[in-house]
């Protein structure tokens, strides 16, 4: 033991001859006048309590004394624990999208075919509303039963408890179409303001401006035997249609309810702008182009050219006038 000790204080070998090894193992007990004096010095630079200076700690000469614990290292949460956090999180942001952003609807009927089948999920756009925007022409928007719209159509829900309360909860954060809301979903034909009618075997006609409109159900006409119109839709309100004009109980039908089957724009929800569900059937719902032609707009009517050239003629004389007194005022 003496001997590692001292040879880590000298940090030199041991000198070849006899009994210097055994003299200086044998004498190591005493203590030298030397290492005397040297650990008195250490003593008076120190705290006076028998430490060792700070400058020597850590360096190899001494250690603290007594060994102090070093700080534990915190250990990770356990994922187990953190999951109902994540879980939480996900469902209030979930809430947070459905309310203000985008919901998800499933189209319970044929009447929007082709271009919505049974069973489709639909993303709709609750975003815009809230910044004042209104429903346009050729869009495809979700709304609430204006009343008696639905009244005989009973709700669809699963028969189990248990996958009902599921749906209930996902239906709720907007992670699942409900089945016990009544909404609608048809496309917007005409709004405030404007004139539709139809008769015959149609064209649809808006503020005089017949629509092509190829997204009609295949086999079916425009009207589809339900002849209407001219009707003029009061401001705040749309008229709506399903693209299965045989199969869409839609604004035609409701003539004789309050509003004159006009939908308020307060009871829109939002606007249906892609087929999520299912990958297959994956799709945008653009506006068609038809709804784009020029002057179908309600606007100012427009002034016949005849009584334009006539109150052109009426104005020449006062233009003439006008202008004689303009040369004159000229002259020196």
């Amino acid at each position: 033991m003496g001997d590692l000790v001292i040879g880590a204080r000298s940090g030199a070998g041991e000198p070849e001859g006899s009994g210097g090894r055994a003299t200086r193992s044998t004498g190591s007990a005493v203590p030298s006048s030397a290492e005397d004096a040297a650990a008195q010095s250490a003593d008076e630079q120190g705290n006076g309590t028998g430490d060792a200076p700070d400058g020597l700690r850590g360096e190899g000469f001494l250690e603290d004394s007594p060994e102090k614990p070093a700080d534990k290292e915190r250990k990770p949460r356990s994922f187990w624990k953190e999951l109902p956090i994540l879980i939480g999180i996900a469902l209030v942001l979930a809430l947070v999208i459905k309310t203000f952003f985008v919901q998800a609807f499933s189209i319970p009927s044929e009447s929007m075919q082709n271009t919505l089948q049974v069973g489709d999920r639909v993303l709709v756009d609750k975003l815009t509303p809230w910044f004042g925007a209104e429903p346009e022409r050729g869009e495809v928007v979700v709304f609430k039963d204006p009343g008696g719209w639905l009244a005989d159509e009973p709700t669809k829900q699963s028969g189990n408890s248990f996958v009902r309360g599921i749906q209930d909860v996902l239906s709720f954060v907007g992670l699942m179409p409900s089945d016990n809301e009544k909404d609608l979903i048809k496309r917007v034909i005409a709004v405030g303001g404007d004139t539709v009618e139809c008769e015959g075997d149609g064209p649809v006609k808006v503020n005089g401006i017949a629509l092509n409109e190829p997204y009609v159900y295949p086999g079916n006409t425009p009207c589809q035997m339900k002849d209407f119109g001219p009707v003029k839709v009061p401001e705040g309100r749309i008229w709506v249609m399903g693209d299965h004009r045989g199969d869409s109980l839609d604004s035609r039908f409701h003539m004789d309810q309050p509003g004159g089957g006009t939908v308020s724009v307060d009871d829109v929800i939002g606007r249906a702008f892609v087929v999520a569900w299912p990958l297959n059937r994956w799709a945008t719902l653009p506006v068609p182009e038809t709804f784009d032609q020029k002057g179908l707009a309600a606007a100012v009517p427009l002034v016949p050219p005849t009584a334009g050239a006539v109150g052109a003629v009426a104005l020449l004389p006062v233009v003439r006038r006008l202008r004689d007194r303009a040369e004159r005022g000229k002259q020196p």
